[in-house]
């Protein structure tokens, strides 16, 4: 055989010896290359202690106050602790299995499949977007592979792991594989291993758990965050399904098993550890590991927060005592079944968070107490009309909105999006007519806020929430009218950071979890806090007005009362939220430099029995704010440059007129203060004996004539009215009396018609039929005593049945005059004149007002 190759290589042709040597050559580098790119540097592979170590991370409060340590992996209790695979239960492996890697006792540490499919996405990708990792690949990258080369997303990474995979397969059993990768892995709050997760979520060791449990954590390791129960407890319901689902598609389970874990209710609680803010504590470690991974399982990290614990341990303690209350009532009340609270608070200017409470008691699992309800979305209720309406403000658009606009809070069938029937209604059940802006936001009306929405439109609100920071509202095509009541959901953190925006004048907050991160190793600043001016969302005017209304205890005071919660001693403003049905209320308010939120309601989203947000949260509110803010000064809001005052009319919004008696004085942006003039209060002439409208054929006798005799003309017709209309009829009787008495003993002087100003604006108005002030149609005034609400507009029977009542009584019956007084000369009879006059004009002059 070897002489016929050297026969062969002989009668080659020079050039062919050539090729073959240079063919030779390149594959000779060509495999030099290849084990330079991908086998040199390899870690051993029977090194997988040295990955098994825990990172040794501390984490401080502002002041450096520990708040929680990792526990390295062979220390004694905590959360960190590895199990035999014989204590681990069937239904955990099988989902850890069926989830992972299906084909995981048959393939030989990397599925060919599965990299293939990977590798054709990629390369059509460009880069890294599929991948097919087993079980065992998975060992080799987060046991054998450093922190840099782990958090690499290239295809030099993904050959080196297989081949770790495959030498792995080789040198251990299958069982060794998967102990370490359930002990190993990450399930998200700072749970490391399948024993880790099961304590950290449900207070209880792995050998406990059943199918639904085992099915839940094993859909955790590929996204922890996005799937974490204590967070989003739907997206972990959602991925546990697909987990059942594969178990099912293996033959791990049956259906019907599958059917019935996915029903099954969860309890999610912790078993007890050292450990302050948990909640807090578990948000700043998903924050470290998205941002710092590398340095985090290098050497661990010292990490120094924005949280002030004093501040922390009296929001825990806060809302213990006020859920205690709630669940205690007197013995006549029954039990509220308020469980559950959170509590946001942060720096309006900072975004630093300065306190977090996800719920008052963490390690309780009879409350699921792990769960974090400060990052958890729940229904806000009315939370976020203030954000409706600062839309309307917007002085950018071509019909802004004012504080003094009137919108009219009656019943009003909308139509939806789907073309469907909306009527919303207010939440006691009542309307109130005409009602400034002011008033609407401040008392939570709804059928107002309902308005504003269709007003500015869906696209406006979605746009400005998204703006502000909140991210479960930006897709307007899933909401309706309805989400400005509540009709989405919100997390209590980005809500509090919104409000902040009202806060600081109008500019995004970020929170901020974190101050200074150092590594512990080697003692380098990775990262320290620096102010971030955001951007402007919302015009620093409007910001203001916004406040001004949150903050005025008379407006909300028809809803509320004088005394409500809100009140903290100091200005403030704050809104409240409650679902229809007390799932969820929330109370959300700031001072100049503090702002925080509350949120009350279950975990397991039972509803709560009579529990509003000025009963269940504002009371956590109020005393948080007022312990957090003792001593230091009362801050007033600054007001921004570009606002004005200006009366308006209270019914209409618009100018006032003579004839308007109910009038106020509101902020307006300028240019935004109405020019047009109060089109409610109007005067008419009736018939007295009929009650309709006077016109050409009403007899001069049956219109109400005025009484000139008076000091104050220009109120004439209404002192007539309401004298016809008071229980003294003899009044307008004797001032009629007067009238003509007067007419005869000077013919010359004009007559009491001519002295009255020119109503020509109507075509019934006219000299002969004088007019008489009537209220404003739409709507009762404040001060009318109820009984009187059957007077409506002009033209009602009930008003002409009164007023010709009382006309009658005036004619038939002789008016009592007060005692003459003893006298003589001119001046006793002046006096006399004069006193009478006044008892006839003046008696009663407001009591029985038509206005």
């Amino acid at each position: 055989m070897g002489r016929a190759i050297v026969e062969y290589w002989r009668n080659l042709q020079r050039r062919h010896k050539l090729a073959l040597l240079l063919a030779a050559v390149l594959l000779l580098l060509g495999g030099v290359g290849v084990y330079a790119w991908l086998f040199a540097g390899l870690p051993d592979i029977h090194n997988l202690q040295a990955g098994m170590a825990l990172p040794n991370t501390r984490i401080y409060d502002r002041q450096g106050r520990l708040l929680f340590e990792i526990l390295a992996a062979d220390a004694s209790g905590g959360l960190h602790r590895a199990v035999p695979l014989g204590d681990i239960p069937q239904a955990c492996i099988a989902a850890t299995i069926a989830t992972e890697d299906a084909n995981f006792y048959s393939n030989p540490g990397v599925d060919p499949v599965g990299v293939a499919r990977a590798l054709l996405t990629n390369l059509r990708g460009g880069e890294v977007l599929a991948g097919g990792s087993t079980i065992t690949q998975q060992v080799a990258r987060n046991l054998l592979l450093d922190p840099e080369q782990r958090a690499e997303r290239t295809l030099t990474r993904k050959l080196r792991e297989s081949i770790l995979a495959i030498r792995l397969a080789q040198s251990h059993s299958k069982d060794d594989i998967l102990r370490l990768y359930l002990n190993q892995t990450y399930y998200g709050s700072m749970a490391y291993g399948v024993e880790a997760a099961a304590r950290a979520y449900f207070g209880r060791g792995v050998a406990e758990l059943d199918l639904a449990q085992c099915a839940l954590l094993a859909g955790l390791p590929q996204a922890p965050a996005l799937y974490d129960p204590l967070t989003d407890p739907d997206a972990a319901r959602a991925r546990q399904r697909v987990v059942l689902d594969l178990m099912v598609k293996h033959g791990h389970i049956t259906q019907a098993e599958a059917d019935r874990a996915a029903a099954e209710p969860l309890q999610f609680a912790a078993a007890p550890f050292p450990i302050e803010a948990p909640h807090f504590v578990a948000a700043v470690w998903e924050q470290l590991l998205r941002e710092f991974p590398e340095a985090l399982y290098a050497g661990g990290l010292d990490v120094t927060t924005t949280l002030d614990l004093d501040w922390q341990h009296a929001a825990e303690d806060i809302a213990r005592r006020r859920l205690a209350r709630l669940n205690t009532p007197r013995p006549d009340a029954p039990a509220h079944n308020a469980h559950n609270a959170a509590l946001v608070a942060l720096d309006p200017h900072t975004g630093q968070v300065l306190a977090m409470l996800g719920s008052p008691d963490y390690f309780n699992a009879r409350i699921s107490g792990a769960m974090n309800g400060a990052l958890t979305p729940r229904q806000p209720g009315s939370a976020l009309k203030p954000f409706t309406y600062a839309a309307a403000f917007d002085p950018a658009r071509p019909d802004p909105w004012s504080p003094a606009t009137v919108l009219w809070d009656i019943r009003t069938a909308f139509v939806t999006k789907k073309l469907e029937r909306f009527v919303p209604a207010n939440f006691s059940l009542d309307e109130h007519g005409p009602v400034r802006v002011r008033t609407a936001l401040a008392s939570s009306y709804n059928i107002p806020a309902v308005i504003a929405l269709e007003h500015i439109g869906l696209d406006t609100l979605a746009t400005l929430l998204h703006d502000l920071g909140i991210a479960t509202l930006t897709d307007p095509d899933r909401f309706d009218l309805a989400v400005t009541l509540g009709g989405g959901e919100v997390r209590l953190l980005e809500l509090t950071a919104a409000y902040a925006a009202l806060a600081n004048g109008g500019r995004r907050v970020a929170p901020a979890l974190l101050l200074e991160v150092r590594d512990h190793a080697t003692g380098d600043v990775l990262y320290e806090w620096a102010l971030r001016e955001g951007p402007q969302v919302i015009d620093p005017r409007v910001a203001w007005l916004i406040t001004d209304i949150l903050a005025d205890n008379q407006a909300r005071a028809p809803s509320f009362g004088a005394h409500s919660p809100l009140n903290i001693g100091r200005p403030a403003a704050a809104k409240t939220g409650t679902t229809t049905d007390y799932r969820d209320n929330w109370t959300v308010g700031y001072t100049p430099n503090l702002v925080a939120g509350v949120w009350v309601g279950n975990a397991d989203n039972t509803a709560m029995v009579d529990v509003t947000g000025v009963s269940g949260a504002g009371p956590i509110w109020h005393d948080f704010m007022r312990l957090a803010l003792r001593g230091q000064p009362a801050l007033t809001f600054a007001r921004p440059e570009g606002l004005t005052q200006a009366e308006v009319c209270a019914l209409s919004g618009l100018l006032p007129t003579d004839d308007c008696t109910l009038r106020v004085v509101d902020w307006f942006i300028k240019g935004t203060v109405p020019t047009a003039y109060d089109d409610l209060y109007r005067r008419f002439t009736i018939d007295v004996e009929t009650g309709q409208l006077a016109n050409e054929s009403t007899p001069r006798r049956a219109a109400p004539s005025a009484c000139t005799w008076c000091s104050r003309p220009k109120r004439a017709t209404g002192h007539v009215a309401r004298a016809s209309r008071s229980r003294r009829p003899t009044a307008a009787a004797g001032c009629q009396r007067r009238d003509r008495n007067r007419r005869r003993a000077a013919p010359d002087r004009p007559g009491p018609l001519r002295d009255l100003p020119a109503l020509a604006a109507h075509p019934r108005r006219d000299a002969a039929h004088p007019p008489v002030r009537h209220r404003p149609a739409g709507g009762r005034p404040p001060d009318v005593p109820p009984r009187r609400r059957a007077v409506g507009h002009a033209g009602r029977a009930a008003l002409g049945d009164v007023v010709g009542a009382h006309a009658r009584r005036a004619r038939t019956h002789r008016p009592r005059h007060p005692p003459r007084r003893r006298g003589a000369g001119e001046r006793a009879r002046l006096l006399h004149r004069e006193h009478r006059l006044r008892y006839f004009c003046n008696a009663r002059p407001w009591k029985n007002r038509v206005s």
